[in-house]
């Protein structure tokens, strides 16, 4: 690496699961003086920004924003609906739902985890076995990861609420869609998702630093029901304004507010539908060329089955410790930045591909381009003609 010559000069592409690439229309709506926080066009923008956002999640409910990231809405949302000492019940198929139910504990409730690994979705059966033993029905929520980032694995929310549904088991269904929002097909009313949580950064497109949880009649009959609420969690005010700064309790995050409304006129101008359809596409292209590569023995995808992958994210494994040597080839040779592999036991073994929100099709290739370039440098057996099989999906 001390010999290797840097072609790194130039713009860098950051292709991690987030924070994604932002889109110069999000980065210039925010390049502004600070505005009026008491009236004028920002107070006036926030209904239907807010519309626009539940539009995103399909829903037609209430939805409350926070100063916050990912982590902020766990706490957010399981503030409003669990109380200490009641029990969640958590299946797990990545780093990021053991950290929502350590939150959980963290407010004094109990978590109880179905620990699936890293590289496998939910087992329905052992999950229905859970709910079936709860005959008092001590477990008033699931904690559902529907994409977890760390593992890539995008898991079934419908099956989930069809069980609960099957059960009649009373608990809250609550959805982690901060990697799949704007990624993923996600649908929180049709799916029957009482309490969805995600964040900015990632399909939303803007810098990180809002949260959102999205919220039914069943889980605001929950809230009402609930002994105390802090006063900065609780997203009754948020969703109910009667004046503005009490969408945020205090200042409002102004620029990020411009940006999000540049990003979700964005998704608003492609479409949801062909949103979820071009990461789709995009994805498929990814898995060709990994597929190829793969040939040559030393790379393996951390999910087998394309069918449990994420279209937002794709986590890789390499032999022989070789995951922290490509990306640092790729970053500082090429201006290539691969996520680490974050969670995982093996973790110098493993990478992340991020592909989520403001991508396309050339970007992709550049991507891939890059990785390509990096396992040469590297002399990392691979397979022949990846990126041919990748763009064989992209002209289709």
């Amino acid at each position: 690496m001390t010999n290797q010559l840097s072609l790194a000069q130039g713009r860098e592409y950051l292709a991690i699961p987030g924070p994604s690439v932002m889109p110069d229309a999000v980065l210039q709506a925010m390049h502004r003086p600070s505005p009026n926080i008491y009236e004028g066009e920002l107070i006036e923008m926030m209904p239907a920004l807010t519309r626009d956002l539940c539009r995103v999640a399909r829903t037609e409910h209430n939805v409350a924003i926070y100063i916050a990231n990912g982590h902020g809405t766990w706490e957010a949302a399981l503030s409003n609906v669990i109380a200490p000492g009641e029990t969640v019940l958590a299946p797990a198929s990545g780093r990021f739902t053991h950290g929502w139910a350590e939150m959980a504990e963290g407010i004094g409730a109990q978590a109880e985890v179905i620990d699936f690994g890293m590289s496998s979705h939910w087992d329905m059966d052992r999950i229905a076995a859970a709910l079936s033993a709860d005959i008092n029905h001590k477990i008033k929520a699931l904690l559902a990861v529907h994409v977890d980032t760390s593992s890539s694995i995008r898991n079934d929310i419908p099956a989930l609420r069809a069980l609960l549904d099957d059960l009649g088991h009373p608990a809250l269904l609550m959805a982690d869609c901060i990697a799949s929002l704007g990624c993923d097909r996600f649908e929180m009313d049709a799916w029957g998702v009482d309490v969805t949580v995600t964040a900015c950064q990632k399909g939303l497109m803007t810098p990180p630093g809002m949260g959102f949880v999205f919220f039914n009649e069943k889980a605001q009959a929950k809230r009402a029901a609930m002994p105390r609420v802090s006063q900065y969690w609780d997203w009754q005010p948020r969703a109910n304004p009667d004046l503005f700064y009490q969408y945020f309790d205090g200042t409002a995050p102004t620029h990020h507010l411009y940006g999000l409304r540049a990003a979700l006129d964005l998704i608003q101008a492609e479409g949801i539908e062909h949103v979820w359809a071009r990461h789709e596409r995009l994805a498929h292209a990814i898995w060709a060329a990994c597929d190829i590569w793969s040939q040559g023995g030393a790379l393996h995808f951390n999910v087998a089955d394309p069918t449990h992958r994420s279209h937002a994210v794709t986590a890789l494994r390499l032999t022989e410790g070789r995951g922290t040597p490509l990306r640092k080839y790729a970053e500082h040779s090429l201006g290539l930045t691969l996520g680490i592999g974050l969670g995982m036991e093996d973790w110098d073994g493993c990478f992340r591909l991020g592909h989520m929100g403001h991508v396309n099709a050339q970007m992709t290739m550049a991507m891939l381009g890059g990785v390509e370039t990096a396992m040469a440098g590297l002399d990392i057996p691979r397979g022949q003609g990846a990126l041919e099989a990748a763009a064989s999906i992209l002209a289709q």
